[in-house]
């Protein structure tokens, strides 16, 4: 019997919801310097603190989506998740209309205007309201990994997951890869047209696809063994590992089930929070900060047609990470390692990559585009670091805790999010004030070199967390 793949179609839902996911949190990033920040005199603390508040929340969140994940179920958990990720990216288009009703400005006009104490007060007050529609963004975007990672060892085995992850996780890049193109532009049309400043359109129509999705995840999606779509042989394909495991005397491990107290205790959880606490900070930088950086050092605006094109080309370079899924499967056909051991190797190569970060903001001063390029090779490594990191959970841990342990690293690349966020928008504001210089650069191209020099470091101590904690494949037993 020939077996069907409705794996790769539950496998496109989850690359769309994560693209979906990406392009709500874009929205903010590629419209807060040029159409927000002039409306409610922002500072670039003002947007650090947003971008890291967010950051911590969706943090803390994660820990508590993923065992909401392993309680619920991937159906129904999913579309809870993107449901309130949604209705909170939406909420953000009410930012302007709240601020001027609680501050009784009559127009958008009047905060345009504004000098001085009153410039302050619109900046404070709005960035509460952008900070409370960012909450509720970051708790249901906490939901999204947890999900897609455990429906992923639901429809994968071991040794495609990697692969299977990594494509999904394209999601991520091909998010950021619309994004540029069309939110900038969505913005200017509906400014241009007297749609309030554009910016908030541009919310509620990119917020609004997630609603369209949940339509498609609930006729789609249901357990292997429960869809109708699924044949005997895709089946028995999915459920390989289980099949090896019983000829090992290994049943039962599969499914297993640990206590919270239990689980915060093991070296493999470590391993796993550590590698992540140190890396994803430099996705998100490069997530938040990317169009923020063209405008400081080369005065490109985020609706330049060139800067649109270089955040294009940044993230198309990004989508090489496809391949990083890969390898560790090529490693393993021809070596014969475990999941694990196959998975360090390939980890350690993504570790060398974004070293060269460190010419990022040199390599700048001949052109904007040697700077792109590099960041670009750098996220692609990221993003094939980070879709090894998610299956790794899988390697080391059962099915019934994959959605907790998932939570854990994603609580893990919010502190790092957090942390990057607040640093860097403190560092740009004092580069600037204080003409700070570092490394024969000034004011706020220092501030982004030193940036470049952390980000460029992360992953090699990220695998070392790894490598130092479970040196060899050792998976937890319930």
């Amino acid at each position: 019997m020939k077996k069907t793949n409705v794996r790769w179609v539950i496998c496109a839902l989850l690359f769309v919801a994560t693209t979906v996911n990406y392009m709500d949190r874009q929205v903010l990033s590629l419209t807060w310097k040029d159409f927000i920040a002039p409306e409610f005199h922002w500072s670039d603390s003002n947007y650090g603190n947003i971008a890291a508040i967010f950051s911590i929340v969706y943090a803390i969140a994660n820990l508590f989506s993923g065992r909401f994940i392993d309680w619920m179920g991937t159906k129904k958990g999913y579309l809870f998740a993107i449901g309130i990720w949604s209705a909170g990216a939406c909420l953000h288009a009410l930012c302007g209309v709240a601020t001027e009703w609680t501050l009784d400005l009559g127009t958008t006009g009047e905060m345009l205007k504004a000098t001085g104490a009153t410039a302050s007060i619109i900046a404070t007050t709005s960035v509460y309201f952008f900070i409370a529609a960012r909450v509720i963004l970051g708790i249901g975007e906490s939901g999204n990994f947890p999900a897609a990672i455990k429906v992923t060892a639901e429809y994968f085995p071991k040794k495609d997951r990697a692969f299977a992850t990594s494509i999904f996780n394209a999601g991520s890049t091909v998010g950021a890869l619309i994004a540029p193109l069309t939110i900038p532009a969505l913005a200017s049309y509906f400014k241009s047209i007297g749609w309030g400043n554009g910016w908030e359109m541009a919310f509620i129509l990119i917020g609004a696809l997630g609603f369209i999705w949940m339509g498609f995840w609930v006729f789609l999606y249901d357990k292997p063994e429960k869809n109708p779509r699924v044949n005997e042989a895709e089946l028995a394909y999915i459920n390989q590992d289980e099949v090896e495991q019983e000829t090992k005397s290994d049943a039962g491990h599969s499914e297993g089930k640990m206590a919270f107290s239990k689980v915060i205790k093991l070296p493999q959880t470590w391993a796993i929070f550590l590698a992540k606490l140190v890396t994803d900070g430099v996705w998100w930088f490069f997530l938040f900060w990317t169009p923020a950086y063209l405008s400081d050092v080369y005065g490109l605006s985020s609706d330049n047609p060139t800067a649109m094109l270089l955040i294009f080309v940044l993230y198309a370079i990004t989508m090489l990470s496809i391949y990083g899924g890969k390898l560790p499967t090529i490693i393993m056909d021809k070596t014969g390692l475990n999941s694990y051991e196959a998975r360090l190797k390939a980890m350690l190569l993504f570790a060398v990559i974004p070293l060269l970060a460190l010419f990022a903001q040199p390599l700048g001063t001949y052109s904007y585009w040697l700077p792109i390029v590099i960041i670009g090779l750098a996220g692609a490594a990221h993003q094939s670091w980070s879709a090894n990191l998610f299956s790794v959970a899988s390697d080391l841990f059962p099915k019934g805790l994959i959605g907790t342990i998932t939570g854990i690293n994603g609580l893990a690349g919010g502190i790092s999010s957090f942390a990057i966020n607040k640093f860097s928008g403190n560092l740009f504001d004092y580069s600037a004030e204080t003409n700070m210089q570092f490394m024969g650069f000034e004011g706020k191209p220092a501030g982004y070199f030193i940036i470049f020099c952390i980000c460029s470091v992360a992953y090699i101590l990220g695998w070392l967390c790894l490598k130092i904690l479970v040196p060899r494949y050792k998976p937890v037993k319930c």
